[in-house]
């Protein structure tokens, strides 16, 4: 039997905190979602402005990227490179780049999700999240 590490709720904290500290700083409107490794909601933010479908965006971004087990965005450019088929892939629904899965020792622990600026500055946002807690 194998061991793996898991998102603590300190983790959680510490994440959101910070990604929500990034967001602010920029001014930048939006949702923020926390998942598990099976891309189950552990927190939500939306920010003061942030519009809103970015609270079903952020969410389905997380997922997505912790399902994957990798950045949403590598969905979204497979789709531009005209993989269009891989739009029908069951429970992915957020293939678009925000997604930035937390990876530790090669194990996936959950995402980050965030949505409501440009998704470059989401994704921005995710890993100034992931790195509060030296990941």
């Amino acid at each position: 039997m194998k061991t793996k590490p898991v998102l603590e709720f300190t983790d959680i904290k510490a994440i959101a905190a910070a990604a929500e500290a990034e967001a602010l700083k920029n001014n930048w409107a939006v949702s923020i979602a926390i998942v598990d490794d099976g891309g189950h909601l552990l927190s939500y933010q939306r920010l003061d402005g942030a519009a809103p479908i970015s609270a079903h965006i952020a969410p389905a971004k997380a997922r997505t990227a912790a399902l994957g087990r990798r950045e949403s965005k590598v969905y979204e450019d497979m789709i531009n490179g005209g993989r269009v088929s891989f739009l029908s892939a069951p429970d992915l629904d957020g293939m678009l780049e925000g997604g930035v899965p937390i990876l530790k020792d090669g194990q996936c622990l959950g995402a980050v999700g965030v949505s409501g600026v440009k998704s470059s500055e989401d994704a921005q946002i995710a890993k100034a999240g992931i790195a509060a807690i030296g990941l």
